[in-house]
């Protein structure tokens, strides 16, 4: 069990108030997000057919609830992991146009997940997608993408600090990008985490690019799916990688705090590519993947957005069982409870 216990933790919110602060916090930053990327607001399935590709592999470790349904001959449902290539099978059937796109609740189990102050069983984001065009699919339009969420982060604090006084702001004005090369060649004797953590506290919110794809040593400084991310292509700087994490600094914790994953999408020629590199190339026969090199999906940017991390940032939360609502082992909670951290 990995649990952080900070010194003479105290939530500056009441259970009652936090309550009342994560609705508050959850309806303004979707309306903000919604409006700043243009995005219309979806319904979400919290479970996929088994064997369609449809659903987020994560690492490609992960194990996926799954159960037999009746109707369909006891063939698997399983419960999604995220919704990284749901969301752009809908960019199709809604039709949505350039420029456009849409978000949605997403909901997810993840069992294999390590329980610690940031990782729960229960997994809320706000998946979200766009479609662009080739002219966009480049390192600029990413970083502009962004720093348009991260604007609507900076307007989420200021709201919640007007409302709840105590709340005090802590976010620097800007975003900082770094390349997740340039971190491994500057700090080879640290692990990514420990990188993560140096560059969050030196800039206070940092986007570091290139996640998934082979660093200078060979290494990944983390792990991505080779069917939704195009962690391959080669950037105006030389560098690898159209895709990053939001990363900011939690002064509770004291490290790096990831609030999103996102990036511009796999076309035909990287999917294949990605595939072939991660010795997946049997999945071009599902559905999505299908789809996908049939030209059936438009090009896409997209992400995830932590729902509960975002409120357990901007409440100042220890836990992120202290604003939703999971299980937890036993000993974790007797530890929580012994020092002021109000569990769910």
């Amino acid at each position: 069990m990995q649990l952080i216990i900070p010194e003479q933790y105290n939530s500056p919110l009441s259970l009652k108030e936090t309550e009342k602060a994560i609705k508050f916090v959850k309806d303004f930053f979707q309306e903000n997000l919604s409006a700043e990327l243009r995005l219309r607001r979806v319904t979400a399935p919290l479970f996929v057919m088994q064997g369609t590709g449809i659903n987020d592999d994560l690492n490609g470790i992960e194990r996926a609830v799954s159960f037999p349904v009746k109707e369909f001959g006891d063939h698997k449902a399983e419960v999604v992991h995220s919704l990284a290539k749901w969301k752009r099978m809908m960019l199709a059937k809604y039709q949505i146009e350039e420029k456009y796109g849409l978000y949605t609740d997403m909901n997810a189990i993840r069992a294999d997940e390590e329980l610690t102050n940031l990782h729960s069983l229960y997994v809320d984001q706000w998946d979200w997608e766009a479609v662009i065009i080739k002219e966009q699919r480049n390192l600029e339009f990413l970083k502009q993408t962004v720093r348009k969420i991260y604007s609507v982060l900076l307007r989420t604090e200021f709201m919640v600090y007007e409302n709840y006084p105590e709340l005090k702001p802590q976010l620097p004005e800007e975003i900082t990008f770094l390349h997740a090369a340039d971190l491994e060649t500057e700090f080879p004797e640290l692990s990514p985490l420990e990188r993560e953590s140096l560059m969050a506290e030196k800039y206070g919110a940092i986007f570091v690019m290139g996640i998934g794809g082979k660093l200078p040593s060979g290494k990944r400084h983390d792990g991505r799916a080779p069917d939704y991310d195009d962690w391959s292509s080669t950037n105006s700087d030389g560098k690898i990688g159209l895709n990053g994490d939001i990363i900011l600094w939690n002064p509770i914790l004291k490290r790096a705090f990831e609030i999103s994953s996102m990036g511009i999408r796999v076309d035909k020629e990287t999917l294949l590519k990605q595939l072939k590199e991660l010795d997946a190339e049997e999945r071009t026969s599902l559905l999505w993947h299908k789809m996908l090199l049939n030209d059936e999906m438009p090009l896409s940017i997209g992400g995830g957005l932590g729902q509960s991390r975002i409120c357990m940032f901007f409440l100042q939360k220890a836990h992120i069982g202290e604003v939703q609502a999971s299980i937890w082992p036993d000993e974790m909670i007797s530890q929580c409870k012994a020092n002021n951290i109000t569990l769910v």
